[in-house]
């Protein structure tokens, strides 16, 4: 306990420049500071204490963040100008740091200390920490995720797609890197689509064919390869231990190679990707949903996979139906031949059957009703085969598509529509009652 009592004196000396601005600037009065320091020094021993849990790191966390909220009010009440939070912010991620080093296998706090590295905008410090969490836990689906979309956002698709492969080879449990990576990738499809007809269209085809043409050339820093350091950021090795954010240098000097800067006879160079390459280009599998279709038939494949797995898959191409219309009816049709193929007989299949027949159509749209009658009728089919398999469930899943069909129409949808939903969402309670009273 001495050994405790000597660390928690160690970190509460290193608090004492802060209380003596508080004192100085009165910001707190002396009976504040003095409940201020016995509180830090009881969450200092807690969690410096062998029977600490990640709960007391994020308490003492918690609390650290409710002070600096207080100095804060208190200064712009007081008109105080010369009183930072970096001291409370550098105290936060100490704590942290001591938090994960004590509990390196706890998925809550490392989550915590990258939403907080987020939050203050730390960005090579975020990347750092991701690096170091997905190193100890990596077959944690939602690090991949927020790893990868996060790369996404930020324009580094290379480095996304590095990422979300990456995780897939580990997470092979559950479908969510598989399933993100495939939206990850239908929204940079969405992307696309919206410069389809520009400018801008052919400059991204033209990246993407250099970015292909250069693969064999330059090895991507973010495959991972057998013997290789999981270095999951270029920034991992490069940083030399600065977290200061650079703003980087944009200008024309920085991004052309050195052979066209200042380079007179570079503008009368034949351009390599010429008007009828980009055009050819234009129709390469890419651009044509290869990479999601490709993400599916490697998902099919996984022990993870089962019919639900294949109906999120069916439902996250759905969702793009209008921002990506070139590739989304392959991908939805390629989707439910696997299920029909592997798992005719599946609850989930006779969903996505039943959905099917109600694809890009709006229930103001004239052919809406003849194609609810075939759904409603393909769902009755399913019900009554004595193959499928847990009828429950899919009553359920029907119960799921007509309550959004119906609060997503509350004003718009006819009247005669809303009655016929209205009475299939009650024989399908009674579906779903009977079939739990038959399971007690």
């Amino acid at each position: 306990m001495a050994r405790v009592d000597d660390k928690a004196r160690y970190y509460l000396e290193r608090a004492v420049p802060q209380l003596r601005e508080f004192e100085s600037k009165e910001i707190l009065s002396k009976d504040e500071i003095r409940t201020l320091v016995q509180k830090r020094t009881e969450y200092e021993r807690l969690i410096l204490s062998p029977g600490s849990s990640p709960a007391d790191v994020l308490a003492y966390i918690a609390w650290d963040r409710s002070l600096d909220d207080l100095r804060a009010k208190r200064c712009r009440r007081l008109k105080i100008k010369q009183s930072t939070s970096f001291t409370s912010q550098g105290r936060i991620f100490q704590t942290f740091e001591r938090g994960v080093t004590k509990h390196p296998g706890s998925k809550e706090l490392w989550r915590a200390y990258l939403e907080f590295a987020a939050q203050e905008k730390a960005t090579k410090r975020w990347r750092r920490i991701m690096t170091r969490a997905l190193r100890m836990l990596p077959s944690d689906s939602g690090l991949w995720v927020v790893a990868g979309r996060r790369a996404a956002a930020d324009g580094d698709m290379e480095g996304a797609r590095g990422l979300f492969m990456r995780g897939c080879r580990f997470c092979t449990s559950e479908p969510l890197v598989w399933v993100e990576y495939a939206r990850v990738e239908m929204e940079w499809l969405a992307r696309l689509e919206k410069k389809r007809g520009t400018a801008a269209f052919n400059t991204s085809v033209a990246a993407i064919a250099a970015e292909a043409a250069n693969a064999d050339k330059k090895k991507s820093r973010n495959v991972y390869e057998e013997g290789e350091g999981m270095a999951l950021f270029d920034s991992d090795e490069e940083d030399g231990g600065d977290d200061d954010d650079d703003d980087g240098d944009y200008s024309n000097n920085a991004i052309l190679p050195k052979s066209l800067v200042n380079d007179p006879l570079a503008k009368n160079k034949k351009a390599v990707f010429t008007d009828d390459m980009v055009r050819k280009l234009a129709a390469t599998p890419a651009l044509e949903g290869a990479i999601p279709k490709a993400i599916f038939d490697t998902a099919a494949k996984q022990p993870f996979f089962n019919g639900d797995a294949a109906e999120t898959f069916f439902d996250l191409f759905v969702h793009f139906s209008a921002t990506v219309p070139t590739a989304q009816p392959m991908l939805v049709a390629h989707v439910f031949a696997t299920m029909d193929t592997q798992y005719p007989k599946d609850a989930a299949t006779w969903n996505c059957r039943v959905k099917k027949c109600l694809l890009g159509l709006n229930p103001n749209d004239a052919a809406f009703p003849r194609a609810l009658g075939t759904a409603l009728k393909t769902m009755k089919e399913g019900l009554a085969d004595t193959n499928t398999t847990n009828k429950v469930r899919l009553a359920a899943k029907s119960r799921a598509w007509i309550d959004a069909l119906l609060a997503r129409s509350e004003s718009g949808l006819d009247v005669g529509l809303r009655a016929v939903l209205e009475d299939t969402r009650r024989k399908l309670d009674r579906v779903g009652e009977e079939g739990t009273t038959k399971e007690a």
